[in-house]
């Protein structure tokens, strides 16, 4: 049986804005955001079949973008597909981090599998994704609003064979991708980006 499901990520925040490391803090979209957001759903960028299914992470930034870009629907929370916790990096810039011992250390080490200090590793987040977005890759037809490293995650770990990395993977704030299903398994996807003519 063959399906389709959307991973979107969510629109601009002041975060995004200045380039700061944001996982757990619960930011709304910044007005900006809010614009971009519209913009898309004007361009209707997002043809939905009849019947979806909505997710989000739960996150405000997520919430709203979902009801910018479709209106007023149900939609189920699923925490594991928060962004990554960034721990003692949370809500700072490379400027502002620069120079701190623990940060360098990171940097040097498997980024994937050393966690943040006091947060947790790309493989620690993979972990609690993968299950979660299996679960809702089982229904017909679903449009998940998230995050840019958790889709990144999703799209690196079902297309390994394309020999991207997570950041290579990742969207612009409110874009994503289409993925065609097949038995409830990701065999193929198309990117979904605005008309910047």
């Amino acid at each position: 049986m063959t399906s389709a499901a959307y991973l979107i990520r969510h629109s601009l925040t002041e975060a995004n804005e200045k380039r700061l490391y944001c996982g757990k803090t619960d930011l709304p979209l910044s007005k900006d955001g809010i614009s971009l957001a519209m913009e898309l759903k004007r361009q209707e960028i997002y043809k939905l079949p009849e019947g979806c299914k909505f997710f989000t992470s739960g996150m405000r930034r997520t919430d709203e973008t979902l009801r910018l870009l479709f209106g007023e629907v149900n939609f189920t929370k699923v925490p594991e597909l928060r962004e990554i916790d960034f721990g003692s990096f949370e809500m700072l810039s490379y400027a502002e981090l620069k120079d701190r011992e623990d940060y360098k250390l990171w940097l040097k080490g498997d980024n994937e599998k050393n966690p943040c200090p006091h947060g947790e590793s790309a493989v620690d987040m993979e972990k609690r994704v993968i299950p979660a977005i299996r679960a809702i890759f089982k229904e017909k037809s679903s449009v998940t609003v998230t995050h840019g490293g958790v889709i990144a995650c999703i799209m690196a770990q079902f297309f390994p064979h394309e020999g991207k990395n997570r950041y290579q993977w990742q969207p612009a704030p409110a874009e994503g991708y289409r993925l065609l299903l097949k038995d409830s398994i990701p065999v193929g996807y198309e990117w979904l980006h605005r008309n910047t003519k």
